[in-house]
């Protein structure tokens, strides 16, 4: 069911028929309630027996635009410009549709001319003000700012100053706090909130939206209570139905899930694709193949009118059946008729997942996790998904993929741990990035200079880049190396060995510095004195320095050294 922040109408609000105000306000109750087929067919009824009901024209308009329908709305509003003498409410109404259409200036120009239109003695017309103020406030997203916000709450409050007894302007005047100042306008809109429940006790859109506040706060025993409010104040008030079938839903409640979506069934339009919420709450239990049936009958039913979620429901329905075949074409499906706010991590994480098991895709499931780490909004989301999505790349053995993954995570976490710094530049390691694996390392000995990991796995990366590019880059890191395992040779005499073995090698036969080898086989010997390798490689640099030097010698010389393990490439150490 689609959410939209719509008006509700006050007895006695925008009255300037002589319509009875019972039946203009079941309009727009079903309006609110999202009964779009019911609101329309009443105010359609209503423009037929009198075509210069302004309220009626007006809110028929209202429904197009609920409905997703603009072009119907401009029709509508143009041809009663024409018939009504540019009535100040229509003049709103079409201004809203430029709105939507993106023209802001022609909209600001409607606005401003509908005000001047209204204004009296006594100042602006708060129906006009409330009008205006609902047009901004309905079309602006966090996604497209259409509009100007902060004149929607300069109208509304003002509004509000001219009719403080109207439920309806107080409705819209917390939605415009909530919307200008997100995070911040809270404490606005439940004040605005609460007096719309004082002017009208019994008026259920306040509720809905209070219940939302401490949906944000995670205050869910509020959430509940002012969503029960609203549908004790009305009890087909749909809306609520919907986030209180949802809230039992996540609480595996799912007989309260089946109960409110049975309600919610009864306080809506007639829908063959209402089936959906018991589908969904089956897709819950786990009970997967019932889920699929009912499913494919919206889509047998709706054809191409079948709404996405049907289509995601599908998708992760034959995923956690473990049929990524059959999942692809519904994730496809949805990502193709779903409009992009609708679209959430999960729904992107679902499609990477399903990507994940067709041969050749890693880079397209790569940019897939992307899209779900730019698309979530929280921090503990994003560090989960790329998680998820490291852990992928491992199993798949694409390691410098998992690297990449988690370098995100150190970056987007707040305080990452020595693991997570360790866990990347492995990842590298092994994934045979070694200038990557390196870079890391040095920057783990910056941020824990205390252990010795950072100098055993930059030691480790350079010899690994050496073995290939002779950069000599491995030098300096062995002597880093060597320098801390002196700290305490017992706990550190492996790393101590490797770096002096590899200092060994170099200097004897790259460096060509044979007193500088023998100072380090010697240096070796103190922790290992009974290896007769090391001993044997003693004596032949001892005779080196005294001969003359041949590449017959250099030649045996090095065979030696290979033979005791001093001259090695890299080890894939696990």
């Amino acid at each position: 069911m689609k959410k939209l922040s719509m008006t509700f109408f006050v007895a006695g609000l925008l009255m300037v028929t002589a319509v009875p105000a019972q039946t203009i306000q079941d309009g727009v109750s079903d309006l609110y309630a999202e009964r779009y087929k019911s609101a329309k067919a009443t105010f359609e009824k209503l423009v037929a027996a009198n075509p210069n009901n302004i309220d009626a024209t007006y809110w028929l308009g209202q429904v197009h635009i609920a409905m997703n329908d603009v072009a119907g709305a401009r029709d509508i509003y143009s041809k009663a410009l024409m018939a009504s003498a540019n009535a100040p409410l229509i003049i709103v109404g079409m201004g809203q549709v430029e709105l939507i259409e993106n023209k802001l200036s022609e909209s600001r120009q409607r606005f401003e001319a509908a005000i001047t239109m209204t204004r009296g003695k006594k100042g602006d017309d708060p129906v006009i003000l409330n009008a205006i103020g609902r047009a901004i406030v309905n079309t602006y997203t966090d996604k497209e700012k259409k509009g100007d916000i902060n004149y929607a709450l300069e109208k509304l409050e003002a509004a509000s100053l001219r009719d403080p007894n109207s439920a309806d302007i107080y409705l819209n005047l917390g939605n415009a706090y909530r919307k200008a100042k997100p995070g911040e306008g809270g404490g606005k809109a439940f004040e605005n909130y609460k007096k719309a429940n004082s002017a009208n006790p019994n008026f259920a859109p306040p509720y809905l939206r209070l219940a939302q506040l401490f949906n944000t706060q995670r205050n869910w025993d509020l959430y509940e209570q002012y969503l029960n409010d609203a549908v004790t104040k009305d009890p087909k008030f749909a809306p609520a139905y919907y986030e209180l079938y949802y809230y039992k839903l996540g609480k595996l409640d799912f007989a309260g899930a089946k109960d409110m979506a049975s309600k919610l069934i009864a306080s809506s339009d007639p829908d063959p694709q209402a089936e959906h919420f018991t589908a969904q709450t089956l897709w819950a239990e786990k009970k997967y193949d019932d889920a699929i049936a009912i499913s494919k009958g919206i889509i047998t039913k709706a054809g191409d009118q079948t709404k996405p979620r049907t289509y995601i429901l599908l998708a992760d329905a034959y995923l956690s059946k473990g049929d990524t075949l059959a999942a692809k074409p519904f994730i496809d499906l949805y990502f193709t008729k779903a409009k992009p706010e609708d679209i959430t991590p999960i729904h992107h994480q679902i499609r990477a997942i399903i990507y994940s098991a067709i041969p050749g895709q890693e880079e397209v499931v790569y940019n897939f996790f992307l899209e779900a780490v730019k698309a979530d909004t929280t921090i503990d989301g994003k560090v989960d998904l790329l998680k998820k999505a490291a852990a992928l790349y491992k199993g798949k053995g694409m390691r410098e993929r998992e690297g990449d993954l988690l370098a995100m995570l150190l970056e987007i976490k707040p305080k990452p741990t020595i693991n997570d710094m360790f866990d990347t530049g492995r990842a590298y390691y092994f994934g045979q990035a070694y200038g990557k694996s390196r870079d890391l390392f040095l920057k783990f000995q910056e941020k824990y200079p205390a252990e010795i990991f950072g100098y055993e796995w930059a030691f480790n990366s350079a010899r690994a880049v050496d073995t290939t590019k002779k950069d000599s880059i491995a030098v300096p890191d062995a002597l880093k190396l060597f320098e801390f395992a002196q700290k305490d040779t017992t706990k550190f005499k492996k790393q101590y060995l490797s770096a002096a073995g590899f200092l060994v090698s170099y200097y004897a036969n790259d460096a060509k510095d044979g007193a500088k080898a023998l100072e380090y086989v010697n240096k070796m010997l103190l922790l290992d004195p009974t290896n007769e390798s090391l001993k044997s490689i003693k004596l032949q640099l001892e005779k080196s320095a005294k001969q003359p030097r041949t590449g017959s010698f250099n030649r045996q010389k090095n065979r030696v050294y290979e033979t005791a393990g001093i001259i090695a490439k890299p080890k894939n150490i696990m």
